[in-house]
């Protein structure tokens, strides 16, 4: 999979832009502030419909205009289909997402036509970091390996907001239950449940895929042969979802808020048997972020038989020379846009340089 070409109007600091990436590596150069990251935040977005950096869908449109919009034209070698994407986003009114011409009803559809795997420096969160990076680093692979999951966690997040209301109304009352509101609750905690196990299982899955390969991922890029571990982290498994939220009623009654469940789990990671969050060094949960992105993207690419596109945003600055090389040693086989102020990385090989300034790519 690879983006032919890209174009751009009124994204971010950008008026207009049209750019073809190499089907390798292109290494987009700029100084801070210049417009370099927000290329690879067009193509992700195209991808997701939200921002890796985490911005706000008014922030990505260019400051003075009404609105922004990315298109590109994606090849999804090597099953030799090509497709246009084409995102507007408005300040006011609705967005629209469009596929060769067609408009999406449903953020959901778009799905699979293109596929991203983000680095950057950011992702040191998902070793460090709380529970919620990792849930998301977690849900984020398993749509991308099997996107009719993203059913199921789009469903659990509906039920949970539903149960969660009503849990608020109870602990308004003192926590006391009425016959209707006991009767509402049981409902909502069958579906809780029943949803809740499925997502659960999935998760649980995905890391037993995911472990063998981050570790693989982890010993080339740290250059050791350390055990590293990945497993989930779901307490409620054991006796179900179903006795677990009975166990836990009255505490959810007197707090309001569903205490148990997949939105309360958490990934566990560990280096030689040691939790890595609190024992691994700064450069053993740098190599770790690494593996679990490399990671991901060998188990996407091996399942979908597709290579996500790898956005590198300006990573290598964060690494040390033996991890920096060996990053470049042991990056997929896969179009690859490197955001970057210091120039192409020792040992890589550029297929293409941009120079990016003021939101202008010379």
């Amino acid at each position: 999979m690879r983006v032919e070409r890209l174009w751009l109007t009124d994204f971010r600091n950008y008026e207009s832009a049209d750019v073809s990436p190499a089907p390798g590596l292109t290494v987009v150069v700029g100084d801070n502030g210049e417009g370099k990251t927000n290329l690879l935040e067009a193509v992700g977005y195209l991808a997701t419909l939200g921002s890796f950096r985490g911005a706000p869908r008014d922030a990505l449109v260019r400051e003075g205009s009404a609105r922004a919009i990315v298109r590109a034209e994606i090849d999804r070698a090597p099953e030799n289909r090509r497709s246009t994407i084409e995102a507007e986003l408005a300040l006011a009114g609705r967005d629209r997402v469009l596929v060769n011409r067609q408009t999406l009803r449903r953020a959901r559809d778009l799905l699979g036509a293109l596929r991203v795997v983000v680095f950057s420096p950011d992702d040191l969160a998902l070793v460090k970091g709380g529970p919620a990076e990792r849930r998301r680093y977690l849900d984020d692979t398993m749509v991308a390996v099997d996107s009719r999951l993203d059913a199921v966690r789009e469903e659990f997040e509906r039920v949970l907001r539903q149960r969660n209301a009503l849990l608020r109304q109870a602990a308004g009352g003192g926590g006391r239950l009425s016959g209707d509101l006991a009767t509402t609750l049981e409902v909502w905690d069958e579906r809780l449940a029943g949803v809740g196990e499925r997502l659960g299982a999935a998760r649980a899955d995905l890391c037993r895929r995911l472990e063998p390969l981050v570790a693989k991922c982890y010993a080339q890029v740290a250059g050791n042969g350390a055990h590293v571990g990945l497993t989930y982290e779901a307490p409620w498994r054991e006796p179900g979802l179903a006795a677990a939220l009975v166990e836990a009623r009255v505490d959810e009654l007197r707090r309001g808020i569903s205490l148990v469940g997949p939105h309360r789990d958490d990934v566990g990671l560990s280096v030689d048997g040691l939790p890595s969050r609190t024992h691994a060094s700064q450069g053993e949960q740098r190599s770790l972020a690494l593996a679990l992105r490399l990671g991901a993207h060998t188990l996407v690419t091996d399942v979908i038989g597709v290579a996500p596109v790898l956005l590198l945003d300006d990573i290598f600055s964060e690494l040390d020379a033996d991890r920096s090389a060996a990053l470049v040693a042991h990056l997929p086989d896969a179009q690859a846009l490197l955001a970057t102020t210091a120039g192409v990385p020792a040992g890589a090989r550029a297929d293409l340089v941009l120079r990016v300034a003021g939101g202008r790519i010379a």
